[in-house]
């Protein structure tokens, strides 16, 4: 088993599994404090969503998640999970390249436990794309 990049949760990728690229097999948490965040689509502060391309509306997600994060004391790194819900996988899988650029220029290189579903639609009609994230703000 090997641990993935340092920080305050162990990341681990144990062996009999595929190597992880960009997300944890399993993550570990820090004794702390839990952060629930409710699910996070493209959209501004007015509610409207941003665009309608998957990256734009990723980027912006993932804004979303950032802000809540903050307002909790958390920060991107204390993520311990991350559930992408998206409306067109095939989008997702051609764009990932960019959607991965996007997730870094916001977590840096902190790739949580993850996981892709694909849905039909998300309640507010035009969003492509919701995050819901947990976080664990570890203990001083």
């Amino acid at each position: 088993m090997s641990e993935l990049q340092p920080g305050p949760h162990r990341l681990l990728s144990p062996d009999g599994l595929p190597p992880p690229r960009g997300y944890a097999h399993a993550v570990v948490a820090a004794p702390g404090r839990v952060v629930a965040l409710a699910g996070q689509i493209g959209a501004d502060a007015s509610g409207r969503v941003v665009s309608d391309d998957l990256v734009e509306q990723f980027a912006a997600a993932c804004d979303n998640v950032v802000t809540a994060l903050a307002a909790a004391g958390a920060r991107p790194e204390h993520v311990v999970s991350l559930q992408l819900y998206v409306t067109d996988v095939a989008s997702y899988r051609a764009r990932r390249a960019e959607i991965g650029e996007a997730y870094r220029a916001r977590f840096g290189k902190h790739y949580p436990a993850m996981a892709l579903f694909g849905v039909t639609e998300l309640a507010d009609p035009p969003a492509l794309i919701e995050l819901v994230a947990t976080a664990v703000i570890p203990e001083r």
